[in-house]
């Protein structure tokens, strides 16, 4: 272990180590989080010049020159931040912006929250006490119209790539409105570019999962230059509006409907005991080597549940074969285009970092946290590893491109 692991595991002791008081909690998260991020800093400034401070290297790309300060309000109060910079003006770095960015949208839902009369004293703590300022109506009405106008211009971007997949997916959260409060969606759709990296494409907050709420949605993602012919595939669970939607705005297109979803679906037509059995036996299904193997396992085990799960047996000869048009694409995609697990992981996330808002005070700041979140978890996504390998697109067999005919007649 080198000295800087040392020094570095010593840090963050000294940083988390047990307290005596809840008093002195905040001031010690505070710290810690203003180092973790100086850190960052400068890690991402060593990288960018090529060189250690006072080392000499043949990658070195520039020299120093000094830092400015920076303020950055956090949830666990105000932090002071030294940025390097180079004697060319050239370094930038992004972290400091993205990590501001979902800060700030939560902050501000905390403190419209408080201002507006519907949360407790526990928000007036931690707006106030944790984030270590006061603020006025005018101050946060300032400051979400700024964070606002960077949140829309995202939502408003061009799509000009090709998306071959698309995922759609809801989850809800609690809004105040007209005094009363709702239950309403945070609509996201993921698409997947040709290149194979994943990317939020849209984000909307609608009273509830509705034909006009998800064709707002897909409307929206066409006007911005989605191309149509070029989605291949929708990823969802079988909403009825959500259906709906997706058969006027994009007709053409093979749906896949979520093999999670239909798992849960189907076990709530048996008796509890037989849960797991149904379960098994339609992993096995679709964990068939090919479409003509599921459809064989579903057969058989269709005649076996014929006597026992009669209603089970009936919905799956109606539905079964939504949940199998995966096979249609090509079997290096099957896996991760068969469910809507990965849109719901990260919807996981965004409930995560909501439920200290717990009740959103409007529409408006529901709709900011979700953007700022989503628009980080994009920024990933795009900079991260390939999600699918597209070039088997190119190189799809005569038999696959039949079936994706077949599939787009059906649909």
């Amino acid at each position: 272990m080198s000295q800087s692991d040392d020094t570095l595991k010593e840090k963050l002791r000294q940083l988390v180590k047990p307290l005596d008081g809840d008093e002195e909690k905040p001031d010690r998260l505070r710290d810690l989080v203003g180092w973790l991020l100086q850190e960052m800093l400068n890690i991402e400034f060593n990288e960018f010049i090529g060189a250690e401070p006072y080392e000499r290297s043949e990658e070195r790309q520039g020299y120093r020159n000094g830092y400015r300060q920076r303020e950055l309000f956090t949830r666990v109060g105000q932090v002071t931040l030294r940025v390097p910079r180079d004697r060319e003006g050239r370094f930038s770095t992004e972290l400091f912006e993205r990590y501001q960015r979902s800060e700030k949208a939560l902050v501000l839902a905390l403190q419209e929250s408080y201002l507006q009369g519907v949360s407790t004293r526990k928000v007036k703590r931690i707006t106030e006490k944790l984030c270590g300022v006061e603020f006025s109506k005018d101050q946060v009405s300032r400051m979400a119209q700024m964070l606002d106008e960077e949140l829309a211009t995202w939502r408003c971007r061009s799509l000009d790539k090709t998306y071959p997949y698309l995922v759609a997916d809801a989850h809800y959260e609690y809004i105040r409105e007209d005094g009363r409060v709702e239950s309403e969606g945070v609509l996201l759709v993921k698409g997947i570019d040709e290149d194979g990296y994943r990317e939020i494409l849209g984000v909307a907050v609608a009273p509830a999962e509705e034909e006009v709420s998800w064709g707002e949605v897909f409307s929206d993602l066409l006007a911005r230059g989605l191309d149509a012919g070029s989605v291949r595939c929708i990823v969802s669970d079988e909403h009825l509006g959500l259906r709906a939607a997706m058969r006027r705005y994009l007709p053409r297109t093979t749906w896949q409907r979520c093999q999670a979803h239909y798992q849960r679906n189907a076990a709530a037509k048996v008796p509890r005991k037989a849960r797991a059995e149904v379960h098994a036996g339609l992993r096995d299904i679709f964990n068939a080597p090919d479409s003509e193997q599921a459809w064989k396992r579903a057969e058989r085990l269709m005649e076996i549940w014929q006597g026992r799960f009669p209603d089970l047996v009936e919905w799956m000869e109606e539905t079964l074969e939504d949940s199998l048009m995966v096979f249609a694409l090509p079997p290096e995609h099957r896996q991760r285009m068969r469910t809507s697990n990965g849109l719901e992981r990260f919807h996981e996330e965004l409930r995560h970092r909501s439920r200290v808002v717990r009740i959103f005070p409007n529409r408006a700041s529901c709709l900011r946290l979700s953007t700022a979140l989503v628009m980080e978890q994009s920024e990933e996504w795009l900079t991260g590893h390939r999600y699918l390998n597209m070039q088997v697109l190119e190189e799809e067999p005569e038999e696959i491109k039949l079936a994706l005919d077949m599939a787009e007649a059906i649909a």
